[in-house]
């Protein structure tokens, strides 16, 4: 009896220990994230399919305009939903158009997940958005491919075992008409002025007004935020400083000069 209590308990005592260790391996806020890949090249030639079942490739939906690529699972019980609700919501409160300005392209991170699946995220997208998300290109792909473009744009990603779904950042990556990272926006909700800069700044001089361009003199791209900050104020302090450093210095000659006249007539 010792011993069969003994044969059932040891695999009851392993897993009661290995249990809690193997739940807590899985972190999501170590395995998911993004690193720092400035200008890194993204693969645009990357075989995808779109919710209508076409093979499709990033070059061929962008030609050759910006483009806006939202790494995210059509099939998301979360955050992937509100983060096209936001983007959404961004787009149409910035001058630049969809499809005309800059392309907009919500690619699955899930080799699983179907042109159905990608299909059916845009249905619920466009009950919100009935004419703004007819612009957004919905894809699913192979590994590969998922791998090759996320992994140039360092946009790491990982499968939870516990919940059955991959732990992922909400983030938007704003790329050139070259292929390059320009940006990220980070968060369920870009503004819509830091959508608009970040397709200014993304568009190297092919969208966007004199004006537009001339904007983005004054504000500073910070990638720890993903957020553009205005810098123009850090720029009205240093010519303070400047002029101030200036004034006092033309005062302190003007003083040195009056007291070298009043020598010389004194002497």
């Amino acid at each position: 009896m010792t011993g069969l209590l003994k044969g059932v308990l040891t695999p009851m005592v392993v897993s009661l220990i290995l249990g809690p260790i193997s739940a807590q391996a899985f972190d999501p806020f170590k395995q998911a994230g993004i690193d720092q890949h400035p200008d890194a090249k993204i693969p645009l030639s990357s075989s995808f399919v779109d919710e209508t079942g076409r093979d499709v490739s990033l070059d061929s939906l962008a030609r050759g305009r910006p483009m806006l690529l939202v790494p995210l699972l059509h099939r998301c019980p979360n955050i992937c939903g509100v983060t096209l609700s936001g983007l959404m919501d961004a787009i149409r409160s910035q001058p630049y158009q969809p499809g005309e300005d800059f392309t907009v392209v919500a690619m699955s991170i899930d080799p699983a997940e179907t042109p159905s699946d990608a299909q059916q995220s845009m249905v619920e997208l466009r009950k919100r958005y009935p004419n703004l998300a007819l612009k957004v290109h919905a894809l699913t792909g192979s590994r590969k491919a998922i791998a090759a473009v996320t992994q140039a744009l360092g946009y790491r990603y990982a499968w939870d075992p516990e919940i059955g779904q991959y732990a992922h950042v909400a983030a938007t990556a704003v790329v050139t008409p070259a292929g390059h990272l320009s940006h990220w926006l980070y968060g369920l909700a870009p503004t819509p002025d830091d959508l608009k800069l970040a397709l200014t700044e993304a568009g190297q001089g092919q969208i966007g007004s004199w004006a537009n361009q001339l904007l983005l003199l004054c504000y500073h791209y910070d990638p720890t935020t993903g957020q553009y900050s205005p810098i123009i104020w850090d720029a009205l302090r240093i010519f303070a400083g400047v002029t101030a450093a200036l004034l006092l210095g033309w005062l302190g000659l003007s003083v040195m000069r009056e007291r070298r006249k009043e020598v010389e007539r004194d002497g």
